[in-house]
Formats: structure tokens, sequence, C-alpha cells
């Protein structure tokens, strides 16, 4: 049997949901939408790392971009993310596709083209007004941290790949076209 030699670099949360924020849970493990069609047309999939996990544990409360995106955070995601190039690199040197990456928008880290800001943070005591912070956060169209240090490394490398992101709460349009294109 032949490989298809045909590659897709994954958020980590859409083959494992489980890293995700307590609370967070848009579907039971995989999401199975976007992955079983993937699996049924013979991609290989590279889950990149959950940088929020290994960088916080499981534990960690929900947080924006503005707190990630400091230089050790984008460090932290940049160490993470190079074997995974170097990876790219090898498989591309030896003749394989590599089709794209696949994010999750509305994460601070690994969205596309919408990620959560607002002014989140702080101490948690009798001068905390919840309702302040909470009217602080916003939508914004831009890109997670990691995503952000992934394209830089990639063109640090001179690889480019399209980039593709699943929006949880109505992804259906999402992944039709993903897998439009990929077709």
């Amino acid at each position: 049997m032949a490989r298809s030699k045909r590659l897709l670099l994954i958020s980590h949360c859409l083959l494992n949901v489980n890293s995700k924020v307590e609370g967070i849970e848009p579907y039971e493990g995989v999401f199975k939408p976007l992955i079983l069609p993937l699996i049924e047309a013979n991609f290989g999939l590279i889950q990149l790392p959950c940088p929020e996990l290994r960088h916080s544990g499981m534990r960690r409360w929900g947080q924006v971009k503005n707190q990630y995106n400091t230089p050790f955070f984008r460090n932290h995601c940049k160490e993470l993310l190079k074997p995974f190039v170097l990876e790219l690199l090898e498989y591309q040197r030896c003749g394989y596709d590599v089709c794209g990456f696949i994010g999750v928008d509305g994460s601070p880290t690994c969205g596309l083209n919408r990620t959560c800001k607002g002014n989140w943070g702080g101490e948690i005591d009798e001068s905390f007004c919840l309702q302040n912070h909470l009217n602080s956060l916003h939508d914004t169209n831009e890109s997670g941290v990691m995503v952000e240090v992934l394209q830089e490394l990639l063109d640090e490398h001179g690889i480019s790949l399209p980039f593709w992101a699943i929006n949880e709460k109505s992804p259906h349009k999402d992944v039709a076209k993903i897998l439009k294109e990929l077709s």
C-alpha cells in the first residue's frame, strides 16, 4: 500500500478537547466533523502541542491574547514549535506535501481570524469588579499568539502553507470549506 504523503498540522484541541480550559467542551473528545473526513481522505495529521496547557496546566483560567502576548510566552511557543517546523522541512525534503494548518478561531493562542482581547487579569479581592473586566472583553480580527509565532517560523524557513480555522460555535461552514479546498 502506498503512502498518501499528504500531511496537515492540526491545533492540539481538535484531536483532544481535554486540553481546553475546563468548561469549554464543544465536543466530547475529537472534533469528528473535521477529523474523520481527513482520516478517510488519508491525510497524516500532525498534532501541534497546546501552548496553554504546557505553560499553565489543566487548572488554568481562561485568558485573553493580551495576557499571552508577552516575550516569555512567545518564546515558549517558539520553543514548542521549532521541532515541528524542522519536521516539516524534512517531510518536504523527502517529497511529502504539507498541505496546511488548521487552527481554532476564538483561541488566544490558536485563533487565525479571530481571538479575544481585553483588560483581563489582576487579583480577585474586594476591589475586583468582575463586570468591568467582562465588559472589556471583545473579539478582534487577528491571530492568536501561537499562530503568529508559527507563521514567523515558517517564514524564516521559507515554508508557505495555507492556514484555515474552525469556529467551534458554528463549524459546519468552515469544515465544508476546508474539506473542499483540500480535495
